[in-house]
């Protein structure tokens, strides 16, 4: 970690600040030897600008203070040109000093306060988006519990049998422990996506996964009469990212795609998600297209925008999220003009690299 000086400097600054030392005294003497209708001292306000970048709020202000007393000074030291002019242009330098520390100060202020609430809002943003997908955590997780009971009871019946059907009992034990194993892989998920974990990359098969997700959506897809083509190539390249992370993607993709096409029921219901290889052979790009009312181009611009939204029902963070998490994961996500007349969301993911098979964080 770097310690910080006394005076609220960083250690291995020392080039720094003798720049700035030797840039006051070139602007301390050009400003003094020259007559007062040179504003040299104008030129304190480029000094304060860098100081803003290397050093403390309390060490800017203390570094004006001199600037502007060096102004003052230099205004006393200098004998020539009219004593009028040097009066307005020292007023000139000590207000642009001033209004330029104040400025400076409340730009690296709100840089500051903007970086923190961007950190703050990626935590809350990671549990607010549970909410949008409740439905499916609990589709998920009610999968493998009803699979549970069934096996459950299956087994008590194997077992209430004369004689006893040990073979079976057993088979349906293994089914409960594979079930139960699943849940806990469920809940595991869920809660790495609540505390924000960084991405345990490796690499996976994007078809499998998006086969996965449509598994968990086609209740709300075959109930809405919607027609879903998927194009997933068997001989597309493994990619490499954090496969539960990229399954919230995707889910939430086609949850959209699936409010999008129910959004206008005079509108075909048409969804196609495609996979395909890009032109450089580098990444695997996925696109989830819809058939619904599309988007203005404006809205295309800020589709990704914290708390921005089209739905009426929506908070506007499920697209935020997902660029975070694409890019997180190597890639890039985009929108664009579907040809089902709809829109289409995209995204792209790194190639497997051939030692990629071990996880690694992130």
């Amino acid at each position: 970690m770097t310690r910080r000086l006394g005076n609220g400097l960083e250690r291995g600054q020392a080039p720094r600040i003798a720049l700035l030392v030797a840039a006051i005294a070139a602007i301390f003497a050009v400003d003094t030897v020259t007559n007062y209708a040179i504003a040299a001292a104008v030129f304190y306000v480029a000094v304060i600008l860098l100081a803003t970048r290397w050093m403390r709020p309390r060490s800017v202000v203390i570094l004006a203070s001199a600037c502007g007393t060096l102004t003052v000074i230099s205004f006393t030291l200098t004998h020539s040109g009219l004593y009028e002019v040097g009066i307005i242009n020292t007023g000139i330098s000590l207000v642009a000093i001033a209004v330029t520390t104040y400025l400076s100060l409340k730009l690296v202020a709100a840089e500051a306060a903007i970086h923190d609430a961007r950190e703050r809002l990626t935590r809350i943003a990671r549990v607010t988006s549970l909410g949008e997908l409740t439905a499916s955590i609990a589709h998920e997780v009610n999968q493998p519990l009803a699979a549970v009971m069934t096996s459950a009871g299956a087994c008590r019946r194997w077992l209430a049998t004369d004689p006893p059907n040990i073979e079976k009992a057993e088979r349906a034990a293994e089914r409960i422990a594979a079930e139960a194993s699943r849940a806990s892989e469920v809940i595991a998920r869920v809660r790495g996506l609540a505390s924000g974990k960084s991405p345990i990359r490796a690499a996976f098969d994007l078809g499998t996964l998006v086969e996965e997700i449509v598994g968990l959506a086609r209740g709300q897809i075959d109930r809405n009469d919607i027609l879903l083509r998927l194009y997933l190539p068997e001989d597309l390249p493994r990619v490499f990212g954090d496969r539960v992370q990229i399954g919230q993607v995707i889910g939430n993709l086609l949850l959209n795609a699936i409010d999008a096409v129910m959004a206008d029921p005079a509108r075909g219901h048409e969804i196609e998600v495609i996979a395909s290889l890009t032109q450089d052979g580098s990444s695997v790009a996925l696109e989830v297209a819809d058939s619904g009312v599309g988007f203005r181009e404006q809205e295309a611009e800020r589709l990704f925008d914290a708390f921005w939204t089209t739905k009426q029902d929506g908070i506007g963070l499920g697209l935020t999220i997902s660029r975070a998490i694409v890019e997180a994961n190597g890639g890039r996500i985009w929108a664009e003009e579907s040809e089902l007349d709809g829109a289409a969301l995209l995204f792209t993911l790194p190639v497997a690299p051939v030692d990629g098979e071990e996880e690694t964080g992130a």
